[in-house]
């Protein structure tokens, strides 16, 4: 397996495929995922002649299985990390979700001319939980309720939300992929328990308006108007307010995982804002 070995011992396996001398994108995934999550989209670019790379965050899939530095700080600075290792230039940087949190803390802060555009897709920015400046966020109950399944059947947890609202599956007339729940919940499994439950605290209390703010590339900002575990209003809506070149792309009726139930569209999408 290919890995590279962050600043404090970490090991982050990554997938590379590609000819190096050609532009990288590098795929970001979610909450409690793996670099597996982009399988669709990793093929894709492939084929239309970029270079490609996705990686565990460390906790998750095939990386180290870390107890601690499972915090956006650290996700940033394990992606520095892996940039530096790849010498890449003139990235971009796809985000879903907990990754998107990653992307604009990382992209806030990268060094010229590593990054030249950045997406975030169901993006946890610009902040998720409920807090005195940001009172239509969710309640920190919904996320205490989430550590509390994660530690009483992680097993059970991880079926629910792969065949419920994560991919929209709960919803009337739904067609229901068996393979993407599976999919997602081998993913699920194959991460470390205690990253995984740290993460919770990661995706939901972390104010990234200041990340948002601090970004000059062109950021494209993706998200289904029927997420219901990022709704769009308190995110995508305000995160594309907070940023320099900003724009904003919504999908009526589609979900939190909407580039694994449509990826032709969501695809489509990418590449123009790519080659823009």
């Amino acid at each position: 397996m290919s890995t590279i070995t962050t600043r404090d011992g970490t090991r982050i396996f990554y997938k590379d495929w590609g000819p190096k001398d050609a532009r990288p994108i590098v795929f970001h995934h979610g909450w409690p995922l793996s670099a597996d999550d982009w399988d669709n989209q990793m093929l894709f670019f492939h084929a239309q002649g970029y270079r490609v790379i996705a990686f565990d965050r460390r906790g998750h899939g095939r990386s180290d299985q870390t107890d601690t530095g499972n915090d956006m700080d650290t996700y940033a600075s394990d992606t520095e990390d892996l940039v530096s290792a790849l010498d890449l230039h003139d990235a971009i940087h796809i985000g879903h979700s907990t990754g998107g949190g990653v992307v604009a803390r990382y992209v806030a802060r990268a060094e010229p001319g590593r990054v030249s555009k950045a997406v975030l897709i169901g993006a946890v920015t610009p902040i998720m939980m409920r807090t005195e400046s940001n009172p239509n966020g969710i309640p920190l109950e919904v996320f205490d309720g989430f550590r509390a399944d994660l530690i009483e059947n992680r097993a059970q947890f991880f079926l629910d939300i792969a065949s419920g609202p994560f991919y929209g599956f709960n919803r009337g007339g739904a067609e229901v992929s068996e393979g993407l729940i599976q999919n997602w919940w081998r993913q699920g499994m194959e991460g470390g328990a205690k990253a995984q439950y740290d993460s919770i605290a990661a995706f939901s209390e972390t104010d990234f308006t200041e990340d948002l703010k601090a970004i000059s590339v062109p950021v494209l900002v993706m998200h289904g108007e029927d997420d219901q575990l990022v709704p769009i209003d308190e995110t995508a809506r305000k995160a594309v307010t907070l940023l320099q070149d900003g724009t904003l792309q919504t999908y009526e009726g589609l979900s939190h995982g909407l580039f694994a139930t449509h990826p032709a569209l969501i695809n489509a999408d990418l590449l123009a804002f790519i080659e823009s």
